[in-house]
């Protein structure tokens, strides 16, 4: 994890979460954020999880608003 600080990044994701509308947008968060839950200390996995899962939701309800 050299020069990536998990709080840091997994606060910054948690303050722009309102921000994250477009379904890439999440994607791409979402992707950086399962591949930091790869390589993050047990003890952080529970915050990180929570985040995904509400990526997630908010991945699935984007895609469902989002025009064909």
């Amino acid at each position: 994890m050299n020069g990536i600080d998990p709080y840091a990044y997994m606060r910054q994701v948690s303050t722009r979460m309102d921000e994250l509308v477009e379904p890439r947008q999440i994607e791409d968060v979402l992707d950086e954020l399962e591949y930091l839950f790869e390589v993050i200390p047990p003890e952080m996995q529970d915050p990180a999880e929570q985040l995904i899962s509400l990526l997630r939701r908010k991945l699935a309800a984007a895609k469902r608003e989002s025009p064909r």
